[in-house]
């Protein structure tokens, strides 16, 4: 007890050293001074970082719906007459994505693009995931990250009209030139995110009565499924997490084409729609996702 009140009063003491007026003449600190002028141009630069972090996470928000807006639409094509009418509408949806991208470009120029990366990772994913999506229904092939950054580079005339130009010299703020590298990791995960939907279009191919789409998709995804392979768990952790996923996809799309393979004859292709619809769903209440 006595030991508390020795404790406590020396730490009044202590206090009561310390002059009270020197105390609040502490709190008066002269704003002139070289420390607190460099603290207000730190805290004017952390400002307008994160200000800027606000505005590209509000971009990438964008370009998302925006691709999934394409994506929806290119799906379309399994059941609509004029298949060429739905790739033009995309290619002008994407066009309005890429003006998104520019924008994007535009905030980056200057900084590094790894520091701002998580704000617009999820952007650039969808992206590569639509434009992969139109680039298979067209050549039924996989579209290469050199070809989406060729892409992504945009140049502004001098009436401020945004055109896409096919060079790839570097970014040149004095002819009015901006490009947006993607990453090896925002392909990836987009290329596996388009196996999701390929399935997706397999499924919807069979219950339209198209036996072909689902074999090549079979094929494709074999393909793709043993690229991701290659890569294992020594690349990053949201690649290989990925890869399972896109195994599942890969199983619905096999037993699809083995099912028509075996029993392709027997079902009439006005029936194929009522019994794969069935089969999905009893797939995915398998796996728990409806």
């Amino acid at each position: 007890m006595s030991g508390k009140e020795g404790s406590g009063g020396f730490r009044k003491r202590k206090h009561d050293n310390f002059p009270h007026n020197q105390r609040r003449e502490g709190k008066d600190v002269n704003s002139s001074s070289p420390v607190m002028l460099a603290f207000k141009l730190f805290q004017q630069e952390l400002d307008a970082r994160h200000d800027k972090y606000e505005r590209l996470v509000k971009l990438s928000r964008d370009i998302t719906v925006e691709s999934k807006r394409t994506i929806f639409l290119l799906h379309r094509i399994t059941s609509a007459p004029d298949m060429e009418e739905i790739l033009t509408e995309s290619e002008i949806k994407l066009d309005g994505v890429r003006q998104k991208i520019l924008q994007v470009a535009q905030e980056l120029s200057g900084e590094d693009m790894h520091q701002f990366h998580r704000a617009i990772t999820t952007g650039l994913q969808e992206y590569v995931e639509a434009v992969s999506f139109q680039h298979f229904i067209k050549t039924r092939s996989l579209i290469s990250m050199d070809e989406i950054n060729k892409q992504l580079i945009f140049s502004t005339e001098e009436n401020g009209k945004e055109n896409k130009t096919p060079s790839s010299d570097a970014q040149d703020k004095q002819c009015g030139t901006w490009s947006l590298k993607l990453t090896p990791v925002d392909y990836l995960l987009g290329v596996a995110d388009l196996t999701g939907e390929l399935m997706r279009m397999c499924i919807n191919s069979v219950g339209n009565g198209d036996i072909d789409t689902p074999f090549e998709v079979s094929q494709f995804l074999r393909q793709v499924y043993d690229g991701f392979s290659f890569i294992g768990n020594t690349g990053p952790y949201e690649v290989s997490k990925k890869l399972y996923t896109l195994k599942q996809s890969l199983a619905k799309v096999e037993n699809a084409c083995y099912a028509l393979k075996v029993r392709g004859s027997e079902i009439p292709k006005h029936m194929l729609a009522d019994v794969f619809s069935v089969k999905t769903e009893m797939i995915d209440q398998e796996e728990g996702i409806s």
